[in-house]
């Protein structure tokens, strides 16, 4: 559905009506339609901000470069320039004095990043730190950053914060050509950790970064799991599209569209693992990449909830993908350097109302893979979970107006998202190169002003 925004202020109409009332005017976001190339960031400006002591610097100068960016250093900017990319090594922050250095270079630069720019904060990880005071002022970055997201939010730019282990400088080249991107256009104010604890893959291609990996999606047959298996498909995947007997036909139509591999299967079933395993063993002989993607909602206030909606919120979005994952693992099936990617909510990190037995489900999930993934990193396997906000589908689509309006308005970005900004993501932890980023939530709500 279109923007009712966009349209009132770009129709010369109504466009003085929208201004004298003070609505908002969103910003049309920069996304990328093709799939990732070597040298994405050709053309742009990448400013690069350090502080005294940090210890990635090098590592971020050698990816820009290889990506194409002109690197700048604050100093070094032309007057009437305006980079599209701004990096700051904050690794070497100790004490609350270091901070007057991020103000000093970033305060007068703020105002001149390019519409659609992107502002990503390397920090060293506060367990980690020398003493307390360091670990404090690492952590105090998260507010720094989620503030300053909500000041250029507007001007669609995203601000974003990786905690960075001093021995996990070399596994930062996707981390940066995602976050530096088109590619998380709706992903703002979010805080992951990249460490070394998990066994890397080697190569880790810039290009078609998924050939020759094999790929299971859950609920592809529309949404946000169709969208998934195209941009998967995009990077040159094997896709195996699942989803529920009753959505066959539509599933067998979007396969076929991919080159994909239909499997009509309701993974709440009891005997749902133990036929997926087999399929895989017949057909594929393991899978590289396992997007828990589908979920059902039952919504009602906790008194006036039947027990039969509880329960099969219960069984589809939590007992059968923690069986699944049992069985597929189980049967060595999950290739070594695997990745797992479980679509967790904005609900599950703050609740919503009439939503206990949902917001349980999800929130069990981030919990899980912060789990799981240390379990499975000697493998190189990761396992990390996404959490959308307000994604525009045909479920927004059908809100009454006012309801779909907050939902749209209520983020740092002023828009709802879209599901190929969810899958943009999905695709990035899919990736080799994010073998940094293991146990992580990472949410997809344009900074929502609710749980972010």
């Amino acid at each position: 559905m279109s923007d009712l925004l966009k349209q009132l202020n770009s129709n010369p109409l109504t466009g003085w009506l929208a201004k004298t009332l003070g609505l908002p005017n969103p910003v049309t976001l920069l996304r990328e339609e093709g799939a990732y190339t070597a040298e994405l960031f050709q053309g742009k400006t990448a400013v690069l901000a350090t502080s005294s002591g940090g210890y990635v610097q090098e590592s971020v100068r050698t990816t820009l470069e290889q990506a194409g960016a002109t690197i700048k250093l604050t100093g070094e900017l032309g007057e009437a320039q305006r980079p599209e990319i701004l990096v700051v090594d904050a690794t070497g922050l100790q004490s609350v004095e270091d901070y007057t250095l991020i103000y000093e270079q970033l305060q007068p630069l703020v105002r001149r990043i390019a519409v659609n720019g992107r502002v990503l904060m390397l920090a060293p990880p506060p367990e980690q730190a020398e003493s307390v005071v360091a670990s404090g002022v690492a952590r105090g970055l998260e507010g720094f950053s989620r503030s300053l997201g909500k000041e250029l939010g507007p001007r669609g730019i995203t601000v974003n914060l990786a905690y960075v282990a001093p021995d996990a400088a070399d596994r930062l080249d996707m981390v940066l050509r995602f976050f530096c991107g088109p590619q998380t256009a709706y992903v703002s104010g979010q805080t992951i950790t990249v460490t070394a604890k998990t066994r890397t893959p080697g190569v880790l291609p810039r290009e078609q970064l998924l050939a020759g990996k094999v790929a299971l999606v859950t609920g592809a047959a529309r949404g946000i799991g169709l969208a998934t298996a195209r941009r998967l498909h995009q990077e040159g995947a094997t896709v195996i599209g699942l989803d529920i007997p009753a959505a066959d036909e539509e599933l067998q139509r979007v396969c076929k569209d991919l080159g994909a591999t239909p499997l009509a299967l309701d993974i709440s079933a009891s005997d749902a693992p133990q036929r997926l395993v087999k399929f895989i063993q017949e057909n594929f002989g393991g899978l590289d990449i396992l997007v828990h993607n589908a979920g059902i909602t039952r919504d009602k206030t906790l008194g006036k909830m039947p027990e039969h909606f509880w329960q099969q919120v219960m069984q589809v979005n939590l007992a059968a993908i923690i069986a699944i994952d049992e069985a597929l693992l189980n049967a060595q099936l999950i290739r070594d350097c695997g990745r797992l990617v479980y679509l967790s909510s904005m609900s599950g990190v703050a609740g919503n109302f009439g939503q206990t037995n949902y917001a349980t489900t999800k929130a069990a999930l981030i919990g899980y893979v912060a789990a799981l993934g240390s379990t499975l990193s000697e493998r190189g396997i990761c396992a990390n979970a996404v959490a959308p906000g307000f994604i525009e589908t045909a479920m927004t689509d059908a809100m009454p107006f006012f309801t779909r309006e907050a939902g749209r308005r209520l983020n740092s970005l002023k828009q709802g998202g879209q599901p190929r900004d969810v899958a943009e993501l999905i695709g990035f932890l899919s990736s080799p190169g994010a073998v940094g980023v293991n146990g992580n939530t990472i949410r997809v709500c344009g900074q929502g002003l609710i749980g972010a």
